[in-house]
């Protein structure tokens, strides 16, 4: 499998450790978004490009990756995207399999919702922290080996409709879940193999680790 790894400007939310270890046992290709270079300046860690206005990394930073050959693509600040979707139409061209953001999460409330909803723009796209993972839920997703584990399913539309859960400690057949519902919070895998599917709608999975 084909993987990426995009480092956004938020926080790493989690131990070092974690994510050092994430990047080594599951290897991918690595790129930032602005100042998520500064987020690979604390794990020690070198990306294969950064992408943005680079208003938010430090000059140090930057000549230091430029020295050993790091890809600095800089944009104007008048811009109409984001640093994080600049770098995500890149790197969606070169067909991974998974791309996994990165301090996607914490810090600004209307980045942190505008990160998100990048998951239905664009995909094969994932969030992780050392707690959760954050996905889309296509129109059927199998999800294996995870028993035990809380999963969430939060609706990014008006409704989705013939909602299924299968595997799961409350199990669905047919719902129709509102946004706003919360009777899809917090629900617990109980089978090796868990089974979501609708008909209609925007479905965000979090899985809690």
């Amino acid at each position: 499998m084909r993987r990426a790894y995009i480092f956004f400007n938020g926080e790493l939310l989690g131990s070092k450790e974690f994510y050092l270890t994430l990047l080594e046992r599951e290897e991918g290709d690595i790129y930032c978004a602005d100042g998520g270079a500064n987020l690979l300046e604390e794990l020690g860690i070198l990306p294969r490009e950064i992408w943005g206005d680079l208003d938010s990394v430090s000059e140090e930073i930057l000549q230091k990756y430029e020295e050993v050959g790091v890809g600095i693509k800089r944009f104007s600040k008048e811009k109409d995207f984001t640093d994080g979707e600049l770098v995500l139409q890149y790197v969606t061209e070169k067909e991974y399999d998974k791309i996994v953001i990165i301090g996607g999460l914490g810090g600004r409330k209307d980045h942190e919702l505008t990160n998100l909803n990048l998951i239905f723009k664009f995909k094969n796209l994932s969030f992780i922290t050392e707690q959760e993972e954050i996905f889309e839920i296509e129109r059927d997703k199998v999800i294996l080996f995870q028993k035990g584990k809380t999963i969430s399913f939060v609706p990014f539309s008006e409704k989705v409709e013939g909602l299924t859960l299968k595997g799961v400690k409350y199990p669905l057949d047919k719902y129709t879940l509102h946004r706003g519902d919360s009777i899809c919070m917090s629900n617990i895998i109980e089978e090796d193999r868990c089974e979501i599917s609708f008909e209609k709608g925007k479905l965000l999975g979090i899985l809690v680790k």
